[in-house]
């Protein structure tokens, strides 16, 4: 449970991150970025569970990039202060799929 917390945390600390460097992602607050990582979670899960591992962004396909940018594109019609453009949801997924494959937020 302690393991959750941390990855939802630090999750929201790397999007309030991006919010500040990318252009088209803006995100206002840790606990709207906090929301947000909620989100992005949940969605993630639901397509993953729709339609397979290989579809997730952990895939680390292009298919995992244009569904992780859907993903974070979708988020920002329920988390009230996120605003995502198009090529702020794609530099999102490409940057967070390479931290990802560099700092790993799950055991293997």
């Amino acid at each position: 449970m302690l393991g959750l917390i941390v990855r939802f945390v630090v999750s929201a600390l790397v999007l309030l991150f991006f919010g500040f460097l990318l252009p088209g992602f803006h995100l206002v607050g840790f606990t709207n970025a906090l929301l947000a990582a909620a989100v992005i979670g949940i969605l993630g899960w639901i397509v993953e569970a729709l339609f397979g591992r290989h579809v997730s962004p952990y895939g680390r396909g292009i298919v995992g990039f244009i569904v992780g940018a859907a993903v974070i594109y979708g988020t920002q019609f329920v988390v009230p202060a996120m605003r995502v453009t198009i090529l702020g949801a794609l530099l999102a997924s490409l940057i967070i799929g390479l931290v990802d494959a560099f700092v790993p937020t799950e055991l293997r």
